[in-house]
């Protein structure tokens, strides 16, 4: 990202700020921090800001800001080390304030795996476009291996159901404007029951539960390939739902013969590597693509969430894309089929453009 080291930061709270400065200063000189040097990197979904800030040997190093009560910073520093312990390419903590929410990271570089994979689209470089997705797939392979799960938060029954809660109350009531008789709502509900026993029959792993091109870096072999990134909100869960936030993603969308490649050579991979599958290949996909489903339906919800009640319409443009995913997954089993019946009115209706 470019960014000239006058872009001014700009901060709603000037306590906060003192506060940020004065943690700054403390850590500058371990480091060799130039504190002039200090620019936004990115923002995320969340209420937690990125800055990038260099240091005298040439280095760069990641500041984030993540404000409390809104963000808590301990999951995160959590996951980063159970990442490293997996022998994963993730960011470093090296300073840490918790009370504030301020914490000093190592940079895994501004190469985004979403936009490498969109530009080798655009100029049909397959062989780019295979081995960054085989790389995420053997350090997915990697992660639910190795990684201690024992310590995450359960992606239990409950959660499975909040989520997809989300999908009536935000997109469906919400953005649509759309109410559901009481024979709607049972077709609704009767969906949910088949897509969280689904999940809850599965092997439990670490789940990152946004394992996706947009939290990936490309980074050099040796450092490893993928860095990966926003891995704060990880649980233990269905063995099948990072690669199917891999796969079926928000941003970019493969042709499903190259989903099928990639998931088949994971199936085969993990299996070999001792993980628990499904002996049968197709019972895997299916259950891929059904947690696919779960995901795809709670992010309908969250896109429309993120639109009314944050103030951030742009991801509401997506929504297109994710209807279409869960429409097709739907359409294609008889036990789901009538929830793509209650998805079809609802993937053309007018956008209710009412903030309230």
């Amino acid at each position: 990202m470019s960014h000239s080291a006058a872009d001014p930061i700009v901060w709603a709270d000037p306590v906060r700020q003192h506060a940020f400065e004065t943690w700054l200063q403390s850590v500058v000189p371990a480091h060799g921090l130039i504190t002039a040097t200090l620019r936004s990197a990115s923002a995320d979904a969340s209420f937690r800001r990125y800055f990038r800030v260099d240091a005298a040997s040439g280095a760069s190093f990641i500041v984030m800001d993540a404000p409390p009560p809104l963000e808590d910073v301990r999951p995160f520093i959590g996951v980063a080390a159970l990442l490293q312990a997996a022998g994963l390419n993730a960011p470093r903590v090296v300073e840490q304030d918790v009370g504030h929410g301020f914490l000093l990271l190592t940079d895994l570089g501004a190469q985004l795996y979403l936009s490498v994979l969109q530009a080798a689209v655009i100029s049909s470089d397959t062989a780019t476009i295979d081995t960054l997705m085989r790389d995420a797939t053997a350090a997915l392979i990697q992660w639910q291996l190795r990684a201690d799960a024992s310590a995450l938060p359960a992606y239990d029954d409950a959660l499975l159901r909040r989520e997809l809660a989300l999908f009536p109350e935000w997109c469906v009531a919400r953005e649509l404007g759309v109410t559901w008789t009481p024979q709607e709502q049972a077709v609704w509900d009767s969906a949910c029951d088949l897509l969280v026993q689904s999940a809850l029959a599965q092997p439990t792993v670490a789940v990152h539960r946004d394992y996706m091109p947009r939290n990936l870096m490309v980074c050099p072999p040796e450092a490893g390939n993928p860095g990966i990134l926003d891995f704060q909100d990880a649980v233990r869960g269905p063995i099948a739902y990072d690669l199917a936030s891999l796969l079926r993603d928000a941003f970019i969308s493969w042709e499903e013969a190259q989903e099928l490649d990639w998931a088949v050579r994971y199936w085969q991979a993990a299996r070999q590597a001792g993980l628990h599958m499904p002996e049968d290949f197709g019972e895997f996909w299916r259950q891929v693509e059904w947690m696919g489903l779960q995901r795809h339906l709670k992010v309908l919800g969250i896109f429309c969430r993120l639109k009314h009640r944050d103030g951030k319409p742009k991801y509401s443009e997506d929504l297109p894309r994710f209807f279409a995913y869960a429409h097709k997954v739907s359409a294609r089993y008889n036990a789901l089929r009538p929830l793509s019946r209650l998805l079809e009115p609802l993937m053309g209706a007018e956008r209710v453009e009412v903030f309230r």
